[in-house]
């Protein structure tokens, strides 16, 4: 049994989107981070970092002790060598694999989410910081657009991890201000996950747990205002 420990961000999609391709027998803890539970010193023990996901693995390969996992592409790679899924036997595909998972946790996430912040969440409309995360988003959905000129999913022919770590991020290409009809490839791509039923199903799962996805006053400030001071805060009290 797999605990996820999510709350209804990109980086938590990645995550149930896996289990329910695998059919991986899982059970959700939420961790809504618009109230600071991601603090919580049970969490972080999970996740030093206080970012969601974190899994636990209560049957980890070769037996012993429970198995914890924080980061999301970890996580991916974790679960995809227990399950055997999702990740080519093969070493030249498996690297391919790797290369773009590596390119979504270090550029595609990072720079779409620095797009979600000052378009839709920085307390000041900054032009320079929009255009320049608008456009660096522009340019990422152009490389993922150009390497699906010529395959069906991002590392081949197969269906893997690279695809699911980048679907969540495109999710919302509307809110990083750009149109899929400018990157033809990408669309074709992003239509045929999006009515993967494995991919239905985990977005519902996001729906049952998160009934009010806004983000209020309260909640940015615990989200956006985070130093070094919070690490530990709970355990403090």
């Amino acid at each position: 049994m797999i605990d996820l420990h999510y709350w209804t961000t990109p980086n938590g999609h990645k995550i149930t989107m896996f289990l329910e391709e695998t059919g991986l027998p899982y059970r959700i803890f939420p961790v809504n981070i618009g109230k600071g539970e991601q603090f919580r010193p049970q969490f972080l023990r999970i996740s030093p970092n206080n970012r969601i996901p974190g899994i636990v693995d209560h049957e980890p390969h070769g037996g012993g002790q429970a198995v914890t996992v924080f980061e999301s592409g970890a996580i991916l790679l974790y679960l995809a060598r227990k399950t055997g899924k999702l990740i080519p036997p093969d070493l030249r595909a498996e690297v391919e694999t790797l290369q773009w998972l590596f390119w979504q946790v270090a550029g595609l996430g990072p720079m779409a989410g620095q797009n979600h912040h000052f378009t839709q969440y920085a307390p000041e409309k900054i032009p320079y910081a929009i255009e320049r995360y608008v456009k660096e988003t522009n340019r990422l959905y152009g490389v993922l657009n150009h390497r699906l000129a010529d395959r069906p999913y991002v590392a081949g022919p197969a269906y893997t991890i690279a695809d699911i770590a980048c679907y969540p991020w495109i999710v919302p290409y509307e809110k990083q201000q750009q149109n899929l009809d400018d990157f033809p490839h990408l669309k074709r791509w992003f239509n045929e996950i999006q009515a993967r039923a494995a991919t239905v199903r985990a977005y519902a799962r996001a729906a049952e747990i998160n009934t009010q996805p806004s983000v209020s006053e309260e909640s940015r400030a615990i989200l956006f205002g985070q130093t070094a001071a919070h690490i530990g805060l709970e355990t403090a009290k």
